[in-house]
């Protein structure tokens, strides 16, 4: 497990840098222009890839060197991890074939296999100091996952048609209430940890600023909710870190 773990993470880089080059067809970049939707984030939002893969990279060397008392409770990640990883990379072989329904599913599961990681990961005992190494790539991957899937669900809209494509501001309203929903939800699981909520920020201000200057119909009222999500998420993530704090200083005035 330890190995496939690393050669997944190896995996997603190189497949990355292969899609860019146009090898298994139009890139992510290509194919989100060819399908504007009110929920898209400027391009440059997706450099963050670069350092996801990295850091993935980095847990992924770390845990197969780790022993130790975190052993037994990272056994219980790596399955998780390594499926994420795994959906990750088919999803840019499957989106560049434009075969968006799948790739829709790939995302989606993906989204559940890394944010269950994550999960287990932020309630791990941590007598080392050493989780932020898992938790830091695990919350980063699943909190831009966790927006990336909401964006290509809109575009899987607009490419299918499955709604009004003139006027996008109605059902992009909904799936912005299913993004609430779930980014607020999936933070406070993570009980605010900086990494997801950094993903999560980054994406969003990409969306405030490729909508801002969108001529589609409504993009500044999803430019609007974008910005007030945001504003919403940072007061979310800084309660639950001060809660946090609260907690841990009462333990330690206990002992």
């Amino acid at each position: 497990m330890k190995l496939l773990l690393l050669l997944a993470a190896l995996a997603m880089p190189l497949i990355a840098l292969l899609s860019e080059q146009g090898q298994f067809g139009p890139d992510a970049g290509v194919l989100s222009a060819r399908y504007p939707t009110l929920l898209l984030a400027a391009g440059y939002a997706f450099a963050i890839w670069s350092l996801i893969f990295a850091l993935d990279l980095a847990f992924a060397v770390w845990q197969a060197l780790r022993r130790g008392p975190l052993a037994p409770a990272l056994r219980r990640a790596r399955p998780l991890a390594l499926a994420g990883f795994v959906l990750t990379t088919a999803w840019m072989l499957v989106f560049s074939q434009r075969l968006f329904w799948l790739a829709l599913l790939i995302i989606w599961s993906a989204l559940a296999c890394l944010l269950g990681a994550a999960q287990l990961m932020a309630r791990m005992t941590d007598p080392n100091g050493e989780l932020w190494l898992g938790l830091l790539p695990l919350g980063l991957h699943a909190g831009w996952l966790s927006l990336a899937a909401i964006l290509n669900t809109a575009q899987v809209v607009v490419a299918y048609q499955l709604l009004p494509t003139g006027d996008m501001l109605p059902w992009s309203l909904m799936l912005w209430a299913i993004a609430a929903l779930l980014l607020l939800g999936a933070n406070a699981r993570l009980q605010g940890h900086p990494a997801y909520a950094f993903a999560v920020l980054w994406g969003l201000v990409g969306v405030v600023i490729e909508q801002s200057g969108s001529s589609l119909p409504g993009a500044r009222t999803s430019a609007g909710v974008a910005l007030s999500l945001a504003a919403l998420l940072l007061g979310q993530t800084l309660y639950l870190q001060w809660r946090a704090h609260q907690r841990e200083g009462g333990t330690a005035g206990a002992l």
